[in-house]
């Protein structure tokens, strides 16, 4: 069985529920079943958001590598980031590193691909909006994008950074508006594609039509790692 390693804290609540949901969501009768992991937890990474929007210039990629190689050390056989937006550096993680990646935004593109969605809808940081990342991914598979206005991306960020990341109760009542004005857009799937969202998830009804992208790159653990996924990623 391959050992997978994480390079978490980005951020450490979304890792915490990554490694909630790669138990769960493992197919296995007995401890001994489960996959063997290696989280390297390292929250002092700069803000990968600030990077990419140019609102610093302290780069998140260092760090990040530096992780991956200590994991490397370890012998790690694969590697996961649960963190949306730090897939902007994944060929460079990748590369330095000299691990094989996950990608949670083509493995979600590709999951929404055989489901037949024709539209997705996009909750994320801005950083993952500006950067184009999911809207080339699903645009590769015949799949248009639908993202939030001005307004309603700053509610998504406000839940992302005023909310999760402040251990503070998401305003469920935002995240709606947000959702349902992404589905009057005429998405036919909402992607939560930051890990902050999932926790949001994890602890409030965010009703149907909702693809997680942490449910994704858990799916793809998992199967990486030589095991079944007990239960598959839901988008409708």
């Amino acid at each position: 069985m391959a050992l997978l390693g994480v390079i978490g804290g980005l951020g450490p609540m979304a890792t915490a529920y990554f490694m909630e949901l790669v138990t769960s969501m493992t197919e296995a009768a007995v401890d001994q079943e489960h996959i063997n992991m290696l989280i390297y937890s390292v929250p002092h990474i700069p803000d990968r958001t600030d990077y990419i929007l140019g609102k610093s210039g302290d780069s998140p990629l260092p760090g990040i590598v530096d992780a991956g190689l200590v994991l490397k050390s370890a012998g790690v056989d694969i590697i996961a980031v649960p963190c949306v937006t730090a897939h902007y550096f994944h060929n460079e993680i990748e590369s330095r590193v000299g691990v094989p990646m996950l990608n949670a935004i083509r493995d979600s593109a590709e999951l929404l691909y055989e489901r037949r969605v024709k539209t997705a809808g996009l909750m994320a940081t801005e950083g993952t909006v500006s950067t184009g990342l999911f809207q080339q991914e699903l645009h590769k598979k015949g799949i248009s994008v639908v993202v939030p206005n001005e307004k309603g991306q700053g509610a998504v960020t406000s839940l992302i950074y005023d909310d999760v990341k402040r251990g503070r109760p998401p305003d469920m009542e935002a995240f709606y508006q947000v959702k349902d004005e992404l589905m009057r857009e005429g998405a036919e799937v909402v992607i939560l594609g930051c890990t902050e969202l999932s926790v949001i998830k994890r602890d409030n009804c965010t009703g149907d039509n909702i693809l997680d992208v942490m449910d994704v790159l858990v799916t793809s653990a998992i199967t990486a790692c030589g095991k079944n996924v007990r239960k598959a990623p839901l988008c409708v």
